[in-house]
């Protein structure tokens, strides 16, 4: 099976935001390079919030190039069999911390924004940090830093808040 079928297939099965998870579908219907960066029209990208519930907190980078704070996520790659393994692959990559892993039942958000190479349609996933889980930062961070639930809307924009309260009803 291809990334492009099995993000048509995910999104298929997503109950929520029906109007954008259709934006998402239309997108891949009309553009079979949809899921790749070189989509000039737009890419689906794949993140993971990485999170501690025993603790309350979760973990965000403060990334390279839009200085902002922010799930771990991004482009997905040739390699990444599913959408799922994409997140989580960013997330490992980005973090550091090698034994995430993903909520189960699929994506728990879509989030669309524009970027400075395109538009991205973002499939957001959630990622649980194991206990005394140790993060390290990327190349492709500034910062990577553990904020409290309630901080993160001091800090990070109205989109990971939203990720964040999606996370938050799923565990």
């Amino acid at each position: 099976m291809t990334l492009h079928t099995n993000a048509v297939q995910v999104l298929e099965r997503y109950a929520d935001q029906t109007d954008l998870r259709q934006l998402y579908l239309d997108h891949l219907a009309g553009h079979p390079d949809g899921m790749w960066k070189d989509c000039e029209d737009g890419h689906i990208t794949a993140s993971a919030l990485v999170i501690d519930p025993e603790r309350e907190r979760v973990l965000l980078t403060l990334h390279r190039k839009l200085r902002m704070w922010l799930q771990m996520g991004g482009h997905c790659e040739r390699g990444d069999r599913s959408l799922a393994d994409a997140a989580l692959r960013e997330a490992v990559e980005e973090s550091g911390i090698s034994a995430l892993r993903l909520l189960p039942d699929g994506p728990v958000r879509l989030d669309r924004h524009h970027t400075p190479c395109a538009w991205h349609l973002d499939v957001q996933y959630a990622a649980i940090a194991p206990r005394g889980a140790v993060e390290a930062i990327s190349d492709e961070s500034l910062d990577l830093r553990w904020f409290a639930y309630d901080e993160v809307p001091g800090v990070a924009d109205e989109s990971v808040v939203r990720l964040l309260t999606a996370a938050r009803a799923r565990l």
